[in-house]
């Protein structure tokens, strides 16, 4: 997971994989989009290979990305777990913080 959430935490990473779950999409049309060169683009790609959001074939001379819906929903299972535990935590305090609140002399 940490690999997961360093990949996402680069803004062109993130619109990478936004575009490959939409279509797939070659590492040339993804170099066209961004002000950067193809071997940037060809290194953005491997960090999100390297963390499982992105997959890459071959088809013929190009080379396709296609994003990764099942680690996706993974990191999404695990903002879940975290969500749910704070959300827990701040209605636990709310509950302290109203009994507080019944307990304190001149209320």
């Amino acid at each position: 997971m940490n690999r997961l959430f360093r990949a996402l935490a680069d803004a062109t990473r993130r619109d990478i994989v936004r575009r490959t779950l939409v279509a797939d999409v070659s590492v040339s049309q993804l170099a066209d989009s961004y002000d950067m060169s193809f071997a940037a683009v060809q290194k953005h790609v491997a960090v999100l290979e390297d963390a499982g959001l992105v997959t890459k074939e071959a088809h013929g001379r190009e080379r396709m990305v296609r994003g990764n819906l099942a680690r996706i929903r993974q990191a999404q299972l695990l903002l879940d777990g975290f969500e749910e535990l704070w959300r827990s935590r701040i209605d636990r305090l709310d509950i302290l913080l109203a009994e507080g609140d019944l307990a304190s002399p001149g209320t």
